[in-house]
């Protein structure tokens, strides 16, 4: 029998992660402490646990423990073991999606961009962003403003005249010389201080150099800081939340109803709200709104940047009272969009189980698309539905291997046998349903892919499109004949396939799937199809290997770069004679 105070007894005055087991084993709970024996001891003092913990407490049958070097190498074990077992009463948030950042590059006349991912130390990045477009229009906004290029370095080093941009005003046009390095670079320190709250200094600056321009009677050139003036106070006009002293936030604020928790993260930069998140918690049934909170703060931050100030509670005054408001008042928007959008999903599954005769725990579809061009650059695709919701994290893309081009059935074949032979190794999840977007010959094969791996008794449905390849008159191409599915025909089916209303709730679920896979299908084509033609373009040239090849496309950042190219610029390329710059320069202008 488990015995509490022996075990506490046992444990050490050490930071560490214990991991709380039920009788059969399974992790309840996975917790970091500073001391391990203070922490687990006390769980038993029965004193001040909510029912929630109380619950779980009553169920624990062993505890196993880690001691760690310091309780900040407890709070990454710690929150590696919860993605990993996800215990049934830790509060888990799931953020597959890195954070965005705005960049300054290091160049000589610095361009504005978007960046994702590792930070080039040789650039400037601010944020991060809560989404990709909360960043564009920050960009967007600083080019009225600044009127910094936003091009990539092989159009810049390519432009002989100024592009668009430039005539609406948005671009200084560097590319082409009409501004000095000098010029550009104020601009550059503007639009600095502007993403670090300090727009009175920007301000201030863009005043003198209007004054300093008028008295030397450079008109023109004061009118262009007088129009930056506007520019910036109509967009202070337009701010929702703003601070005058620059602060780096974020707001943290959960509401709780009817069962169902979010969490808002507002986030504040340069003293500007840049934009918010909504985290939806899972196991948060019965949690307080404190224990939600504290376990997002220590699962966000694992990965985030923390700034200055995090604010987590209504306790304030002024501005952070605001923000604070602002983010509680979102959440609860976003927990009634949620709570419509479920309802609306559980109507569709419903539906969709009855007209396919499926069992009510019947939940999780994954449905599989093939595109491809006259059978070039086939790709397939697998999207999942689950818990009444697409999971992109789970979509997965199938490159086709040693096919004869155009064989639909056989690129079915591979991405089926491909998909389930590694979730059979790995004991991943099995679907309750299979949608194939194709006709009777495409559920055929999918069944025999399926039947080699053992799995007879999935159920497959093909979406054919109808007579007239309209939405709504999709025809689902069933199993007639085969009772280990249970599907029946009924109504107006006729033979082995089922045609719903196009009013049916749960032919709206299948189109939508079937929409979203053959989305993520021509994704995955189109990018394959022009990385397949860059290089085939460039080595059908006669002297074009593989390594001039790619000197070429790096030197330039593209084909497109490379056909915009002169001949004296290409010769320019390692390994590249004048002789074959001029070939390249023919072939690609043939």
């Amino acid at each position: 029998m488990f015995e509490p105070k022996r075990l506490v007894a046992g444990l050490p005055n050490l930071p560490g992660v214990y991991r709380m087991l039920g009788a059969a084993g399974e992790v309840l709970y996975v917790g970091k402490a500073g001391d391990l024996k203070k922490r687990v001891g006390s769980y038993f003092l029965r004193q001040g646990l909510s029912p929630r913990i109380q619950m779980m407490v009553g169920q624990i049958a062993a505890i196993e423990v880690t001691a760690t070097r310091s309780e900040g190498e407890a709070l990454l074990l710690e929150n590696n073991l919860i993605k990993s077992l996800s215990p049934r009463y830790n509060i888990v948030f799931r953020d597959d999606k890195s954070y965005p950042y705005l960049m300054i590059s290091g160049h000589e006349f610095p361009r504005l961009g978007f960046h994702r991912g590792a930070k080039d130390k040789r650039h400037r990045h601010f944020g991060p962003f809560p989404h990709s477009n909360a960043v564009r229009e920050s960009i967007q906004l600083l080019q009225r403003v600044f009127r910094l290029r936003t091009c990539e370095d092989s159009v810049y080093q390519n432009r002989s005249r100024p592009c668009l941009l430039h005539q609406i005003r948005r671009c200084t046009a560097p590319c082409t010389g009409l501004i000095t390095a000098a010029a550009y670079a104020q601009d550059v320190r503007s639009a600095e201080l502007f993403l670090e709250g300090r727009e009175d200094d920007v301000t201030r600056l863009l005043n003198e150099r209007m004054d300093e321009a008028s008295a030397g009677q450079r008109y023109e050139e004061a009118s262009l800081y007088r129009d930056q003036i506007r520019a910036m106070s109509r967009v202070q006009a337009r701010q929702y939340v703003e601070s005058d002293r620059g602060v780096e936030a974020d707001v943290v604020a959960c509401v709780l109803e009817n069962g169902m928790a979010c969490v808002n993260l507002a986030m504040i930069r340069g003293g500007r709200h840049v934009g918010d998140r909504s985290f939806f918690p899972q196991n948060a049934l019965e949690a307080t709104v404190e224990e939600i909170v504290d376990a997002f703060l220590a699962q966000h931050y694992i990965e985030q940047p923390r700034p200055a100030v995090v604010l987590t509670e209504a306790a304030v005054r002024g501005e952070r009272r605001v923000w604070f408001e602002m983010a509680q008042k979102n959440a609860r928007l976003a927990l009634q969009q949620r709570a419509r959008e479920k309802t609306t999903q559980e109507g569709r599954i419903v539906m969709l189980r009855e007209a396919l005769g499926l069992p009510d725990t019947a939940q999780r579809i994954e449905c599989f698309d093939v595109s491809h061009t006259m059978g070039e650059a086939a790709v397939a695709s697998c999207v999942v539905y689950d818990r009444h919701a697409m999971q992109k994290s789970e979509y997965r893309r199938f490159n086709m291997r040693d096919l004869t081009p155009g064989d639909d059935y056989a690129a079915m074949r591979q991405a089926l046998t491909r998909r389930y032979q590694r979730v059979s190794a790995e004991d991943g999840k099995i679907p309750d349903l299979i949608l194939i977007d194709g006709g009777r010959g495409q559920v055929n094969v999918a069944r025999a892919a399926l039947a080699e791996l053992g799995l007879n008794d999935l159920t497959v449905v093909g979406v054919a499109k109808g007579p007239e390849r309209k939405a709504g008159q999709e025809e689902l191409i069933l199993e007639a004949g085969d009772q280990a599915t249970g599907i029946q025909a009924t109504g107006n089916q006729a033979g082995p396939s089922l045609s719903l209303p196009p009013q049916h709730p749960g032919l709206h679920l299948i189109q939508s799937i079937r929409d979203e896979a053959h989305r993520f299908a021509i994704v995955g084509h189109r990018a394959k199809r022009g990385k397949t033609r860059t290089t085939s373009t460039l080595a059908e040239i006669p002297g074009i290997g593989a390594r001039r090849r790619q000197n070429l496309l790096a030197h330039f950042g593209g084909l497109q770069g490379v056909q915009a190219a002169a001949v004296d610029e290409l010769a320019n390329v390692a390994g590249v004679s004048w002789a074959l710059a001029e070939k390249i320069y023919r072939h690609l202008h043939a």
